[in-house]
């Protein structure tokens, strides 16, 4: 069943969801997706934009409100980092299953490595954009720069995707033809995601199996 913006299935629950919601509803799923990684925004802010060529949403008030729930999350994740540390702060994300040990130990060696102008660089690499807050302010880095840091780099990458996908609504004659098939690639993309999760908890697992040996031998 088609939804009101012309979508069926999945597609169509977003697009009803980000329609009734408005501009701010695209703020929401970022937050979500800075805390959440599987959720991806290079999926949910072209949606965005290009549902915003059916005036119903506002492309300006989009980036101002995905940028702002981005500074908002890692805000949220600096101050963890902040509060408990680095090595805690990796172990109660890991726990949730929700994140890879694998990624925030990349970004934290990262950030020591390069220093504070990753989190700028940072904001526009999926699997990096979120975790490397934590290090952030494990290391006490000004919070100042750390949101001046955060909001250029959050607000270049959300304007390029809400624009890619504003730019492919002028096509959506051109497009029609194939929105039966949007749903297909979604479920893929989710189903992708998924099993690399696995194959990551797979490895760390059997890491932390070979680790003691390895100690022993």
């Amino acid at each position: 069943m088609a939804s009101d913006s012309g979508f069926s299935g999945l597609t169509g629950f977003a697009a009803d969801l980000l329609t009734s919601l408005g501009d701010i509803g695209v703020g929401v799923l970022v937050f979500l997706e800075v805390l959440v990684p599987p959720i991806p925004s290079e999926v949910i802010l072209p949606f965005a934009g290009y549902l915003s060529q059916s005036g119903e949403l506002t492309l300006g008030w989009l980036v101002f409100w995905s940028t702002l729930a981005s500074w908002l999350g890692a805000m949220l994740l600096y101050w963890l980092g902040a509060a408990i540390g680095m090595e805690r702060a990796i172990r109660l994300l890991a726990a949730t299953r929700l994140v890879s040990r694998i990624d925030l130990e990349r970004g934290s060696a990262w950030f020591a490595r390069s220093g504070g102008w990753t989190v700028l660089v940072g904001r526009m690499v999926p699997g990096v954009r979120s975790l490397i807050s934590i290090p952030a302010g494990a290391s006490r880095m000004g919070i100042l720069r750390f949101s001046i840091c955060t909001i250029i780099g959050s607000g270049l990458w959300n304007t390029l995707l809400l624009g890619v996908g504003a730019a492919l609504g002028t096509q959506h004659e051109r497009l029609e033809q194939y929105l039966g098939y949007l749903d297909y690639v979604v479920y893929t993309a989710i189903a992708v995601a998924l099993a690399v999760l696995i194959v990551r908890r797979v490895r760390e697992a059997a890491g932390a199996r070979r680790s003691p040996d390895e100690q022993e031998g």
